[in-house]
């Protein structure tokens, strides 16, 4: 990161500052104006947008059609709101990236990401360099928000370990940040954890980000002595943070893990106040959270799926684009003034939910907290379940001798009854390792896909 482009970074994670401080009616204003610029600016730059919102111009935001990701990959080309732009140039440009050089822009101009495909179909999103900085911005607040101070007058160490894939967003802003003012660590989760412990040892981090299931491998590598770091702040993305994790990375560094909510589309949707309390950057995602049928669920209740709109997209607009995450919003306010609502529970991709036989017949939908609720208490170091054709494979690392495969059946084979689900194998195996995904992630749930 050159000087010019971290001082614009500075001045808007300044600009997000002072958002901090307006009351919930001035956020509300703000909205209102930056919504209606953004749906301008895509009507009339996007062949896509202007059709989907013809004759919808005075229609309020919840009433405008429901965009995916389907939409955005097959209409690519009249997405976009430079014409210039075309989906065979950006794979071909993908097709150019390393490891060593995820972060060049395309054509000077552009940054791009990608999505990984897990869920059927691999998303790519363009940014513009005044977007980027948006991007780079909101993952600042995330950081602000955690204490740490980055600038000129402050070199912060910081550590990511996460994809070094190059089109991951993790493997960009990692690389993006990287300079003298923010000497940037970059370690692939794939790793041998020997190798990761070695480099964070000499390395030193003040802050450590990665993977959630990494944050605890990591958590358990510094209470057995193997690792030995002190970052001032731990912070956790990409997936599902348990609340045993939670206590594991405490005990093990001296700080509660911060958690940030990003996704590829939007970057940063919501982190942890200095309270502890999870609120949503209102002021540059409208985020909507909405049932199986699309219809909006209120506080308290997990929805199906979030519906987005990034207010600071211009290049991709993204107007009520939905994303398969399970959110609970909180009624509650925070004493720490920021106007933002709270999130208060995030239970995965719709993709997570496991769908069983039911007792009754049918089908029984099972959360991941269900799942959550048992392994949590077992005494195991780490754990893996995965749907299978044969009903569900149990994997454990570093099973305590004191702890009975059998008891762990049990109660699983318990929390799914009360779920309605009929009986159904369940086989427990130890592991050394839980296999990771390519880009380091070892998820928890392991749905079967279905079909498309």
């Amino acid at each position: 990161m050159d000087v010019r482009t971290l001082a614009t970074v500075l001045a808007r994670r300044r600009i997000l500052r002072g958002h901090d401080r307006w009351s919930r009616r001035e956020l509300e204003v703000y909205q209102a104006g930056a919504l209606r610029d953004l749906r301008d600016f895509a009507v009339a730059g996007s062949p896509f947008y202007e059709k989907l919102h013809r004759g919808l111009e005075r229609r309020a935001l919840h009433e405008l059609p429901i965009v995916t990701k389907t939409d955005v990959m097959h209409k690519f080309d009249d997405v976009v709101t430079d014409r210039t732009l075309r989906l065979t140039d950006v794979r071909e440009y993908l097709d150019t990236l390393s490891p060593e050089r995820p972060y060049a822009p395309m054509g000077d101009r552009w940054y791009v990401s990608s999505t990984s495909g897990s869920t059927g179909l691999r998303g790519i999103f363009v940014q513009s360099h005044d977007e980027w900085l948006w991007v780079l911005a909101s993952y600042a607040r995330a950081n602000d928000w955690a204490g740490l101070r980055a600038g000129f007058t402050h070199r912060m160490k910081l550590a990511v370990v996460s994809s070094r894939t190059p089109w991951h967003q993790s493997a960009i802003v990692g690389a993006t940040l990287h300079s003298r003012f923010v000497p940037t660590l970059r370690i692939d989760a794939t790793e041998p954890v020997e190798t990761i412990n070695a480099r964070l040892n000499e390395f030193q981090p003040e802050s450590l980000v990665g993977y959630a299931s990494m944050m605890r491998l990591l958590a358990e590598e510094q209470l057995a002595g193997r690792l030995a770091i002190a970052p001032k702040a731990v912070t956790c993305s990409s997936e599902v943070i348990t609340e045993d994790t939670r206590e594991r990375i405490r005990d093990a560094f001296g700080t509660p893990p911060v958690e940030v909510y990003a996704a590829t589309e939007p970057a940063g949707i919501a982190s942890h106040c200095d309270r502890g309390r999870m609120h949503l950057y209102e002021d540059l995602v409208i985020p909507e959270f909405v049932d199986e049928h699309d219809r909006p669920v209120p506080p308290g209740i997990f929805g199906a799926r979030v519906l987005v709109t990034v207010l600071f997209s211009r290049t991709m607009p993204l107007i009520r684009y939905a994303m398969s995450d399970s959110v609970r919003v909180s009624s509650e306010t925070c004493d720490c003034g920021r106007p933002y609502a709270l999130i208060d529970g995030i239970q995965g991709r719709r993709e997570d939910v496991l769908e069983l036989p039911s007792a009754a017949g049918g089908v029984a939908t099972v959360q991941p907290n269900v799942f959550h609720r048992v392994m949590e208490r077992a005494l195991v170091t780490a754990w893996q379940i995965e749907q299978v054709e044969s009903g569900l494979l149990v994997r454990l690392v570093g099973r305590d001798v004191t702890a009975s495969s059998e008891d762990i059946r049990h109660q699983l084979k318990l929390a799914l009854a009360e779920q309605g689900a009929a009986a159904l194998d369940v086989r427990v195996e130890d592991v050394h390792a839980i296999e990771k995904s390519r880009l380091g992630k070892a998820p928890l749930i392991l749905a079967r896909r279905r079909p498309s």
